[in-house]
């Protein structure tokens, strides 16, 4: 009887060892980007019921290294790896229930952020009131301050844009540890729409309020030659 409990134990010890070394394995080739020799690895241990195997085999359904995103699968096997007392499959439990709870935050980053406040407040430039030409030294003096005004604010938008690119860097962390693989690509895909479309309609913008600058400035400027030749006409007329 001693003696069958003891090949008992040492069957255990060894299939326990044998489980160490293929669990170091599926570590080594998740590591290494092999997902396919981990996912089979981890998928063994896990049906074998390694609650360690099971939480990182969560994790790649959870990330979509598994080929693809499920987390009702990832959902299972963190229920399972946490009954065990597994803290990191507990834990991601908690996200998972977090998720729920904060879905709309999730989608406003994903697909719902349009940008606006980048336009806003000290952000918002409105277009200057530039007349075709102007004929006197007061209506010159208020086009030229309106347009350094709306240059200056460009200018301090265009920096904040630049400051706040890539829009990704707007989420707030405690948003973007929540987002699976799939909501973090479509996110930054979505934000980066969102920061092309921002910057195109202020540079259109620009280039019509440059040009008629410079059409009001061209225009003025000759007026401006035409009216001192006048003058300077008459005058040498009345000298003589």
């Amino acid at each position: 009887m001693k003696r069958s409990l003891s090949i008992l134990t040492l069957s255990l010890l060894l299939s326990t060892q044998a489980f160490a070394g293929e669990l170091e394995d599926a570590h080594a080739a998740f590591e290494k980007k092999d997902y396919a020799t981990a996912l089979k690895l981890y998928t063994k241990l896990a049906n074998a019921g390694n609650p360690e195997a099971q939480q990182h085999l969560g994790q790649m359904y959870w990330y979509g290294e598994a080929g693809e995103v499920d987390e009702a699968k990832a959902e299972a096997l963190f229920r399972k790896a946490a009954a065990k007392g597994n803290k990191v499959a507990a834990a991601s439990l908690d996200v998972m229930k977090q998720r729920v709870e904060r879905r709309a935050d999730i989608d406003y980053w994903v697909k719902g952020y349009d940008g606006a406040d980048l336009k806003s407040g000290e952000f918002r430039c409105p277009a200057p009131r530039i007349p075709a030409m102007s004929k006197i030294n007061e209506e010159i003096d208020r086009v030229g301050a309106a347009v350094n005004t709306w240059q200056n604010c460009y200018n301090k938008f265009v920096t904040n844009l630049n400051a706040n690119s890539p829009l990704t860097k707007k989420i707030p962390a405690d948003i973007a540890k929540l987002m699976n693989k799939q909501e973090t690509e479509a996110s930054a895909a979505h934000l980066e729409r969102v920061r092309e479309n921002v910057a195109e309609e202020a540079k259109v913008s620009s280039k019509l309020i440059l040009a008629d600058f410079a059409a009001w400035k061209a225009a003025t400027e000759a007026y401006v030659l035409q009216h001192n030749a006048m003058i300077k006409n008459a005058a040498a007329e009345k000298g003589k």
